[in-house]
C-alpha cells in the first residue's frame, strides 16, 4: 500500500510478565526491559517496528494506567492521547474493543462531525445533537466513505522478530487482503518443534473460494474485485480450528501434520470487519462502549472508561472472537518470532557457550554444567557446577532457581510468593 495514513496499530502492554520474575516485575513488567543490552525496551522495539507501516500518530498502546508514565518517557513522540489506559484488567477482548472504540470515534469525527452533545444509545441510535447533524445511527454508517476505511494491526508489545523487513513485508500483504475483504486475518508461524507453550492454528488449504465468498456475502463486487482477490489468496487459507496449548504428544502430532502453526497473537482486520464481529459475537462488551463511544478522545473519555471498563467480561479475543467467527484466515509466516514469554525461549534465541549454556548481563563460568541460562545483575560473577538444564536469575534482592522443563511454574511460585 503506497497511502498509510488509513493504518492503525494498537500495541497492547498492558501485562506483568510474571513468568520472568524476577527480572519482570509488577512495577516494571518485561515490556519496559532491555533483554538483550541494546539500548531498546521491547515496546521500543515494537513501536520501531511498525515506524515505516504506520504515521505516529496512528499508533495507540492499550495498558494498565500504573504504566502510562512509563510509555511517555520509553515513546515520547506519542502524545497522552495515543496511551488508552485500562482501570482494570479484563484480558485481551476488552482492550482490542476499547482501542477499536477509540479509532471508529476519530474516523467517525472526520467521515460526519458531531457534537459533545451527541452519543449512541445502546441500541445504537443516535441521542442529542441537532435535526441538522449528519451522524447516522450506527447502523446506518456508510463504511464505505474514505475516512472509515481503517486498516488495523493488533500486537503484543512483548514479542521479537528477527526478521523485521520480512515481518514488514507479510504485514503489508494482510493490510491489502483485509482492506478489500470482510476477513478477520491473523499470522500463523511455521513450527520448528513440538512446542507446549503455543496455542496453535490448524489450517485449510483447498477452500480459500468458499470462504472468502461466504465473508463477502453481503458486499458488492466488481470483476476487478476478484481478480484481486484470486490474486490475494496465494498464501492466505480459511482457518479450521484454534487449539489451547497441548501436550508434549499432541504437539509432536501437530508438527507432523503440517497444517497447524503456532497462534502469535497478531491480528490484522479492517474497522468494520471487526466492529460488526464484535457486534454480532461479543455484544456483552460491544453494547459498554458503545454509549460512551463519542466521548473518546474528549476529557470525559477517562471518566468513562473508569467506570464502564471494570464491568467487562474477563475473555480473551481468542475465545470471544477469533473462535466463534467464519470469515478468518492466516498467513503463514516465518520470520524470527517468538512471543519471549518465558526463560526457556530467551533461551533458545541467545547464543550459547559449547555446553549450550547462556548468561546474560553478568560473567558467568561454568563447569561441568550444561544446557543453563544465568541472568544476574550487571556486573555481578557466578560459578555455576554441576548443574544441566537450570534457570538461575538474580534481581534486586530475589533469586529464581528452577528447571527450564518445570518453568510453567514459575507464574505460580510467583502467586505463592506474593500471596
Amino acid at each position: 500500500m503506497k497511502n498509510n495514513k488509513n493504518n492503525y496499530c494498537v500495541i497492547m502492554a498492558g501485562g506483568v510478565g510474571s513468568r520472568f520474575w524476577p527480572f519482570s516485575r509488577e512495577e516494571k513488567p518485561k515490556q519496559f526491559l532491555d533483554f538483550f543490552g541494546t539500548g531498546r525496551s521491547l515496546l521500543q522495539m515494537t513501536v520501531d517496528r511498525f515506524r515505516p507501516l504506520i504515521p505516529i500518530e496512528n499508533m495507540f498502546i492499550v495498558t494498565n494506567v500504573m504504566y502510562k508514565q512509563m510509555i511517555l518517557e520509553q515513546v515520547p513522540d506519542l502524545s497522552e492521547g495515543q496511551i488508552l489506559c485500562e482501570p482494570a484488567r479484563r484480558n485481551t477482548a476488552p482492550c482490542i474493543a476499547y482501542a477499536t472504540a477509540h479509532i471508529r470515534a476519530l474516523c467517525l469525527q472526520r467521515a460526519y462531525g458531531y457534537t459533545s452533545e451527541q452519543g449512541y444509545t445502546k441500541d445504537g441510535k443516535v441521542k442529542g445533537g441537532s435535526e441538522t447533524s449528519q451522524l447516522p445511527n450506527y447502523l446506518d454508517i456508510d463504511w464505505s466513505k474514505p475516512e472509515m476505511q481503517a486498516n488495523i494491526v493488533v500486537a503484543a508489545s512483548d514479542h521479537l522478530i528477527l526478521e523485521e523487513d520480512k515481518f514488514r513485508e507479510t504485514i503489508r500483504k494482510a493490510f491489502d487482503f483485509v482492506s478489500r475483504n470482510k476477513a478477520i486475518c491473523t499470522l500463523g508461524m511455521q513450527p520448528t518443534r513440538p512446542e507446549t507453550g503455543y496455542g496453535y492454528i490448524q489450517f485449510v488449504k483447498d477452500r480459500f473460494a468458499d470462504r472468502i465468498k461466504t465473508a463477502n456475502a453481503d458486499r458488492i463486487q466488481t470483476e476487478s474485485d476478484l481478480e484481486r482477490e484470486e490474486c490475494c489468496s496465494d498464501g492466505i487459507y480459511p482457518v479450521k480450528t484454534f487449539t489451547e496449548k497441548p501436550n508434549l504428544e499432541m504437539a509432536k502430532v501437530f508438527l507432523e501434520s503440517g497444517d497447524f502453526l503456532w497462534n502469535s497473537g497478531i491480528f490484522i482486520w479492517n474497522l468494520q470487519t471487526i466492529s460488526e464481529a464484535f457486534r454480532y459475537l461479543l455484544p456483552a462488551v460491544a453494547d459498554r462502549f458503545r454509549e460512551g463511544e463519542l466521548l473518546m478522545g474528549t476529557e470525559q473519555e477517562e471518566q468513562f472508561i473508569e467506570e464502564m471498563f471494570p464491568k467487562c467480561p474477563n475473555i480473551s479475543i481468542d475465545y470471544g472472537i477469533m473462535e466463534k467467527a467464519e470469515n478468518v484466515f492466516v498467513i503463514p509466516s516465518s520470520f524470527g518470532w517468538s512471543d519471549l514469554g518465558t526463560w526457556g525461549s530467551l533461551y533458545e534465541l541467545s547464543d550459547k557457550d559449547e555446553e549450550g549454556n547462556v548468561s546474560l548481563h553478568s560473567e558467568s563460568h561454568f563447569y561441568d554444567a550444561k544446557g543453563n541460562i544465568v541472568v544476574l545483575e550487571k556486573g555481578k560473577q557466578a560459578i555455576i557446577q554441576g548443574v544441566e538444564d537450570m534457570i538461575i536469575v538474580e534481581e534486586k534482592g530475589a533469586l529464581l532457581v528452577c528447571k527450564k522443563s518445570e518453568e510453567q511454574r514459575i507464574k505460580q511460585f510467583v502467586a505463592d510468593l506474593q500471596g
